[in-house]
């Protein structure tokens, strides 16, 4: 493994140091899953985004779909860093504790929905992603998904909570899987409860497409000729992204931190 590089952006200002994070396809584009740089006191994610945009030009490019985290709380660009923060680039998601789950094992989809399951229950809603054998015409080998383990636990538990203060069921759980998997297997599974149908549907549906959206877990799709990472869904408008660093302005203005 390439030794951590350790980057001083200043000479001026007391140093510090934060730990940066890089996952899927940004993950390939540095060649490294992690990384340390040296910044000055007062820096912001700006800064660190700078700073890679000028060692990978092609970053750039997915700078737009691109969002950022800071000890796993998404954040916006301008956000000021400080010593020892975790900061994590993250592309546009594949997408325990309590209600939320990851596992590197097959999923048990009916002994999940038999501990969810209470008599006051009418309606036990199951949804499970499964690995096909093709995308777009090519045929697929096996999937690899991998995960901001941490983070995307926390905002599972989250979309839990936040759907059953949204929609009117008893209960909801997702567990996800992560490594190999190969055709036919479960990716990911939700079940809802509830005394009525109608709300089990729309809390299942809200709950898989918002995962997607917005955990951080990614998939890297495996053809017979070659491998890529699947194109995410987009974040959600809410989630600040990378794009509007202060780069393109750097030659004309210095940063003012």
């Amino acid at each position: 493994m390439k030794p951590v590089d350790r980057v001083r952006l200043s000479v001026d200002r007391q140093q510090m140091q934060v730990n940066i994070l890089f996952f899927g396809v940004l993950k390939d584009l540095v060649g490294r899953s992690t990384d340390s740089l040296d910044l000055p006191e007062g820096a912001t994610l700006a800064d660190i985004l700078a700073h890679y945009e000028g060692r990978i030009p092609r970053l750039r490019e997915l700078l737009p779909s691109v969002a950022m985290s800071v000890n796993r709380e998404y954040a916006a660009p301008e956000m000021r860093l400080n010593a020892n923060d975790e900061v994590a680039l993250l592309p546009p998601v594949s997408g325990g504790t309590g209600r939320a789950f990851i596992t590197r094992e097959k999923i048990d989809t009916a002994g999940v929905q038999e501990r969810i399951k209470h008599p006051e229950d009418g309606a036990a809603v199951v949804f499970e992603g499964i690995v096909r054998n093709n995308t777009r015409g090519r045929r697929t080998r096996y999937l690899e998904y991998e995960s901001y383990e941490e983070m995307a636990l926390e905002q599972m538990e989250g979309l839990v909570e936040q759907a059953l203060q949204q929609f009117p069921v008893r209960d909801a759980v997702i567990v996800h899987r992560l490594g190999r998997l190969e055709i036919g297997e479960t990716s990911v599974l939700i079940v809802v409860a509830s005394a009525h149908r109608g709300v089990a549907f729309d809390a299942c549906r809200w709950l898989i497409d918002t995962l997607k959206r917005t955990v951080p877990i990614w998939k890297k799709e495996y053809f017979e000729d070659g491998a890529v990472w699947a194109d995410g869904e987009p974040f959600p408008a809410e989630i600040p992204r990378a794009e509007g660093t202060h780069s393109e302005k750097s030659a004309s203005k210095s940063p003012s931190h």
